[in-house]
């Protein structure tokens, strides 16, 4: 009796996440509102879930507007299959980073730490948004858990 086995093997799912300006400062920037978690915090409890999921992740942090959008062309161009995206202060005025977002055709989750809805009127509407499948807002740093769980799902 002879047994054959098939072994298939699927790529593993690539998501990049891209963190903008101030995101550096996690744990020493206003506490109240982001928390005293870092940057690093973050990333270790992403890795973490990613191990879970199956996926791997790449991670990028610039206080400049065209280092994020050179990072998002050079990611797509290397076969990136999703972003989550917390562009700070950019999500609600860049038009360049949601074009570039855009342009990728890659779905997308932007997260917020805090509660945009619930900030200053200049904060409530996020115009990088637009370019994402979701928006996830206030739920602090579960909230990148959560969008990552979700593009895992996402064929």
């Amino acid at each position: 009796m002879y047994f054959v086995f098939f072994v298939v093997t699927c790529p593993v799912k690539k998501i990049a996440i891209l963190n903008g300006p101030n995101l550096d400062r996690l744990g020493k920037r206003q506490p109240e509102i982001y928390g005293t978690a870092t940057l690093k915090d973050l990333e270790r409890l992403l890795r973490a879930e990613a191990r879970v999921l199956g996926v791997a992740l790449t991670f990028f942090q610039s206080n400049h507007e065209g280092a994020l959008i050179d990072k998002i062309h050079a990611l797509t161009d290397a076969g990136v299959d999703a972003f989550i995206v917390n562009f700070g202060g950019y999500s609600h005025t860049s038009i360049a980073l949601r074009d570039a977002l855009a342009a990728s055709a890659k779905p997308a989750v932007e997260v917020h730490i805090s509660d945009i809805t619930k900030r200053e009127p200049f904060r409530r509407k996020s115009i990088t948004a637009g370019a994402c499948i979701a928006l996830i807002s206030g739920e602090g740093l579960p909230g990148y858990v959560a969008a990552l769980r979700r593009l895992a799902k996402v064929r």
